[in-house]
C-alpha cells in the first residue's frame, strides 16, 4: 500500500486484485516470451532480409512481411506457455487473496476431494484447455520454414544502434527492467524493515530477518526437504533426460516425434492438474491409497518435481548433442570403443556443459515449485520452501517479514541458477521454454 497522504491510505492493488495478479504474472513471466523471441530471431537466415532490401523493401516492410512472419512461430509457442502458466497459476493469486480463478478454487476444494465433483470437472477443464493450447503451439511451431534454421549467418544480423536509437532502445529496455524489478524490490524492502505502514519506505531497517528466516522452526526443515525432493528430482530428470534426448537426436528411430511430444507434455499439464490427480489416485478405497500424502508426501512430490521439470533436461541436452556432432563419437566407434565407452569418453566431455545447466535449471525450479507444494504437502514437518513461505505469511506479527525474508533467500538461489545456466548455454537457454 503507498498512501499519497497519512489517512486514508490508497491500496493501489487490493481494490482491484485482478489487475494486481495480472500484472504480477505479466512482470514474471515475460522473460519466458523474451527468450522465445531472442531465440527465434537468432534463427532467421539474414538473406531473406538482405532479399527484400535488394527489391527495395524498406524497414517496416521487411519487418512485417519477412521478419514477423519468420519468428512469429517461437513467439506463439512462448505466449503459449506464457497463456497456460498464467491459466493454472496458484500462488499468485493466492497472494493476493484472490479467489475468482480456477486454479484457486481448486485448491479450496481440496477437503472435499471425496464427494465433491466440482473440483474434477474444473481440472477437466484446465487439463483440455492447456492440451489444446500446447497442440497449437505444436502445430504452429512445426510450421516454422527452413530459413529459420539457417545458424551460419547469425552474427551478419546483428546491428548496431547508435544515436538516439540507441538511447531508445536503452530507455525502453531500462523501462521494462524497472518495471520487472519492482515485486522483487517490494519484497526486499518488506525483508528489510522493521515495521512498514503507511510510509513510501520503511521507517525503521533491520537484517534480523533474514538470520531468523534461516533459523525458524517452519524454515530450517523446510530448506533441507526441498533440497531433498529436488536433489532427487533432478537426478532422476539427468538420467531419462540424457536417455531421451540420445533418442531424439542420435537415432532414426520411428516415433521420435511422438517421444519429443510426450517429454514436452509437463509444460502443457499444470502443476496443480497433477497435483490434483495424484491426490485422488490417493484417496481412501483408491489403488494407491498407501501413497496418501498425508501420511508421507515425499515419493510422489519427487515424483512430481521430477516430471515438472524434465523439459529443460531433455531441451538443454538434445541442444548440447546437436551442436557436439557426431564425427567425433564415429571416430571413437573406429577406433574399437564400445557405445558406453564412448558415451562415457567423448559424448559427456563434449555435452557437459548443456548437461549442467539442465540439471541446475531443474534444480532451481523444483526448490521452488508452488502448485504441487501446496497441495500435496500437508504435514508441517514435510514442508517444502514455498509451503513454508505461505504458511509464515499467513502467521500474525512478523510472518510477513519472515515470509520476505525467505522469499529473498529463494529469489537469490533461482537467480544463480538462472545465470550459471545462461553462462553455460547462452542464447540457447530460450529453446527450453519451448513447446
Amino acid at each position: 500500500k503507498v498512501g499519497l497522504s497519512p489517512d486514508p491510505p490508497i491500496d493501489w492493488l487490493g481494490a482491484s486484485r485482478f489487475w494486481g495478479v495480472t500484472l504480477a504474472l505479466a512482470l514474471h513471466l515475460y522473460p519466458i516470451l523474451y527468450l522465445n523471441a531472442v531465440a527465434a530471431l537468432s534463427g532467421i537466415d539474414p538473406a531473406m532480409e538482405e532479399a527484400g532490401r535488394a527489391l527495395g523493401a524498406g524497414r517496416w516492410l521487411r519487418f512485417r512481411r519477412i521478419t514477423l512472419p519468420l519468428m512469429m512461430p517461437g513467439v506463439f509457442a512462448g505466449g503459449t506457455i506464457v497463456f497456460i502458466w498464467s491459466f493454472t497459476e496458484l500462488g499468485t493469486p493466492i497472494m493476493f487473496d484472490y479467489t475468482r480463478v480456477t486454479a484457486v478454487q481448486v485448491f479450496d476444494s481440496l477437503k472435499e476431494i471425496g464427494d465433491n465433483p466440482f473440483p474434477y470437472v474444473l481440472v477437466a477443464v484446465m487439463l483440455a484447455s492447456s492440451v489444446i493450447l500446447y497442440a497449437l503451439g505444436r502445430f504452429f511451431l512445426g510450421r516454422q520454414t527452413g530459413a529459420t534454421l539457417t545458424r551460419g549467418f547469425r552474427g551478419a544480423s546483428e546491428k548496431t544502434l547508435r544515436g538516439w536509437r540507441a538511447g531508445a532502445a536503452l530507455a525502453f529496455l531500462a523501462l521494462v527492467t524497472v518495471l520487472a524489478l519492482i515485486p522483487h524490490i517490494g519484497l526486499v524492502l518488506l525483508s528489510l524493515s522493521e515495521d512498514w505502514y503507511k510510509t513510501v519506505l520503511p521507517e525503521r531497517w533491520t537484517l534480523i530477518h533474514y538470520r531468523d528466516a534461516l533459523g525458524h522452526s517452519f524454515t530450517v526443515p523446510s530448506i533441507a526437504n526441498s533440497l531433498r525432493y529436488a536433489g532427487v528430482a533432478t537426478l532422476i530428470d539427468l538420467l531419462v533426460g540424457l536417455a531421451a534426448a540420445w533418442i531424439l537426436a542420435r537415432t532414426s528411430l520411428r516415433g521420435r516425434g511422438f517421444l519429443d511430444a510426450l517429454v514436452m507434455t509437463p509444460l502443457a499439464v499444470p502443476g496443480i492438474v497433477l497435483a490434483f490427480g495424484y491426490l485422488a489416485m490417493t484417496q481412501p478405497g483408491e489403488p494407491l491409497a498407501f501413497l496418501d500424502p498425508a501420511k508421507d508426501p515425499t515419493l510422489l512430490l519427487i515424483v512430481a518435481y521430477a516430471i515438472r521439470r524434465l523439459p529443460y533436461v531433455v531441451r538443454s541436452v538434445a541442444a548440447g548433442l546437436e551442436q557436439a556432432g557426431r564425427s567425433l563419437e564415429e571416430a571413437a566407434r573406429n577406433l574399437g570403443a564400445g557405445p558406453f565407452r564412448t558415451l562415457r569418453r567423448v559424448t559427456l566431455p563434449l555435452i557437459s556443459p548443456h548437461l549442467i545447466a539442465g540439471g541446475v535449471l531443474a534444480l532451481s525450479f523444483a526448490m521452488l515449485e508452488v502448485s504441487d507444494s501446496l497441495m500435496l504437502a500437508q504435514r508441517q514437518s514435510d514442508f517444502p520452501i514455498t509451503k513454508a513461505i505461505y504458511e509464515l505469511y499467513m502467521l500474525l506479527g512478523e510472518g510477513r517479514y519472515l515470509a520476505s525474508a525467505l522469499g529473498v533467500w529463494s529469489m537469490l538461489f533461482l537467480a544463480v541458477g538462472l545465470a550459471l545456466a545462461g553462462r553455460l548455454l547462452g542464447r540457447r537457454l530460450g529453446a527450453l521454454f519451448r513447446v
